[in-house]
């Protein structure tokens, strides 16, 4: 949290930092998942939701809130975040076409 929110410190405590970093586990957990069983539609989804939260966090700090400053502490994120996202939705076009073509083969 203190490479995050260096535009104003004083506004984040220890609890929302142990917050901050549950939300972190929760969520490199559910993307783990994800790529084990990367075929499984719901996961998939829940899994990009992940990263349109974690974009819209970071920029709603930066751009609302003014708790973060555009550091590379908050650039990595927003750069992961929205790479993530472009990749997993080009990915999701070809989750789409093997379950259609999945339904085709049991018809």
């Amino acid at each position: 949290s203190e490479k995050l929110y260096t535009a104003s410190p004083g506004l984040v405590n220890e609890l929302q930092a142990r917050t901050f970093g549950v939300w972190t586990l929760l969520s490199s957990v559910i993307r783990c998942l994800c790529a084990i069983d990367i075929r499984n539609r719901t996961l998939y989804h829940i899994t990009l939701f992940t990263f349109f939260l974690a974009l819209a966090h970071f920029l709603s700090e930066v751009f609302i809130y003014h708790t973060a400053a555009l550091t590379i502490g908050v650039m990595a994120p927003l750069m992961v975040a929205s790479f993530s996202i472009l990749g997993m939705l080009i990915g999701l076009q070809y989750l789409e076409v093997e379950a259609l073509s999945q339904n085709k083969k049991k018809n």
